[in-house]
């Protein structure tokens, strides 16, 4: 679970409606069925125009992915798994590594690897894993843009709600009771529209774009690690290469080995 994105709900939601109450306001004003469908529904449907069927299908795992956090990488443990490869194959050649390639659970760094010990040529191998972290990237940017399009077309679809609600006012000036209702919609569908783009969808688009970032970073990271260890780099220097792309906090404090067992090998089934 992402606790920033829990959080951040939570006191949205604290803050709107608590400051509501604090102004003397019925939360329960703010339920509106019709106002909702109007906002809601229309942000879908044209959402849904916006995009191809395969993109569209892509927003439920995003919104999930929000929630629970971007793919997890144990950064860390990944420059420990190539600096005992570079260590390694310096001493016995990259067949060496044939071993290896089992115990590394993420599909990208299996790929890399697995290249690298076929004797794939490195600018190949840096091409071929670019194409890769590319399309990944194209991927991710779909889901984000969708959450950033319903963001940007809500608080209009909420314009048009509140128009709707003032045209059924005026139609029905001669009967008192259904003024009330049309500018409860009217005022609610523009809250509805302000408050999903701004509190929901917008955050949302955000957070994954923020997720796809960090994913590129560690994809480079590997990257960097397979280029490192194809051209012969010794392991310290595959090390302060990889250490670059890790926050102060994740990185080897001076004086750790390596190369060996060390540290390293208790870590390489995290990659």
């Amino acid at each position: 679970m992402d606790i920033a994105t829990l959080l951040g709900l939570v006191l949205v939601l604290v803050g709107i409606i608590g400051g509501n109450i604090l102004e003397g306001g019925n939360p329960m004003a703010l339920i509106n069925l019709p106002g909702f469908m109007i906002v809601i529904v229309g942000t879908l449907g044209a959402t849904a125009m916006s995009q191809p069927l395969p993109v569209l299908m892509s927003a439920p795992k995003g919104i999930i992915a929000a929630f629970l956090g971007g793919a997890k990488h144990d950064a860390g443990g990944t420059v420990d798994l190539f600096v005992n490869m570079s260590d390694k194959a310096r001493r016995e050649g990259l067949l060496a590594l044939e071993g290896d390639v089992d115990k590394i659970h993420d599909p990208f760094t299996r790929k890399g690897v697995q290249l690298m010990i076929d004797g794939t040529d490195p600018e190949l191998l840096r091409e071929i894993m670019e194409i890769d972290a590319g399309a990944q990237k194209e991927r991710d940017a779909h889901t984000y843009e969708i959450f950033e399009f319903m963001g940007g077309i809500a608080p209009t679809i909420g314009v048009l709600g509140a128009v709707m609600g003032l045209m059924g006012v005026m139609g029905h000036l001669d009967e008192p009771d259904h003024i009330g209702p049309g500018i409860a919609t009217a005022f609610v569908a523009t809250f509805y529209g302000v408050f999903t783009a701004n509190a929901l969808f917008l955050p949302i688009g955000k957070k994954l774009q923020n997720n796809s970032k960090h994913q590129q970073t560690y994809l480079e990271l590997v990257i960097q690690g397979l280029m490192s260890i194809q051209s012969g780099d010794n392991p310290r220097i595959v090390r302060e290469k990889l250490e670059g792309f890790l926050a102060p906090g994740q990185r080897k404090r001076g004086g750790e080995s390596e190369g060996g067992s060390e540290g390293g090998s208790s870590r390489r089934e995290a990659a």
